[in-house]
């Protein structure tokens, strides 16, 4: 990798990381920074676990401002992360860990995977996010637990 794509890639993983302090900080500010603009990226679109497709930054800040506003605690530690770059769009997949409170008693935190991938798009204010598609992956049980 060149010291440019090195730099590029770089960028990318920045506007992935500020997509994720977005959602564990509750900050729709920054989550109106990181997506895209219409006109930057046409059709925007958004698929979290367990919901229909979003479509259009309108639904999709409405939708982030609802589950912020609801999750009490959440975070995430990422794995497996590739960046991939051709031209103006960048592709990022990688495995989410997600820790979360679902109600307000302290200590109860439940956990899952997922599967995501994020497309970005850069623009003269830097890279955005243009689709988000999040999958759950299926954990298989211990060989013990089915006897």
């Amino acid at each position: 990798m060149s010291p440019r794509q090195h730099e590029i890639a770089e960028r990318v993983a920045e506007a992935n990381a500020e997509f994720y302090q977005a959602i564990e900080t509750g900050d729709i500010d920054l989550m109106r920074r990181v997506w895209a603009e219409e006109d930057q990226a046409p059709d925007l679109v958004c698929v979290n676990p367990g919901w229909p497709l979003l479509r259009g930054r309108a639904e999709i800040l409405r939708a982030w401002s609802l589950i912020m506003a609801n999750v009490p605690y959440i975070q995430y530690v990422l794995t497996e992360t590739h960046i991939g770059v051709n031209g103006d769009i960048a592709m990022v997949t990688c495995g989410e860990n997600v820790l979360t409170a679902e109600d307000d008693s302290p200590g109860f935190v439940a956990g899952g995977q997922v599967v995501t991938t994020n497309l970005f798009i850069r623009t003269a204010q830097g890279w955005r996010l243009w689709s988000h598609h999040a999958s759950p992956v299926l954990l298989e049980e211990d060989d013990e637990d089915e006897e």
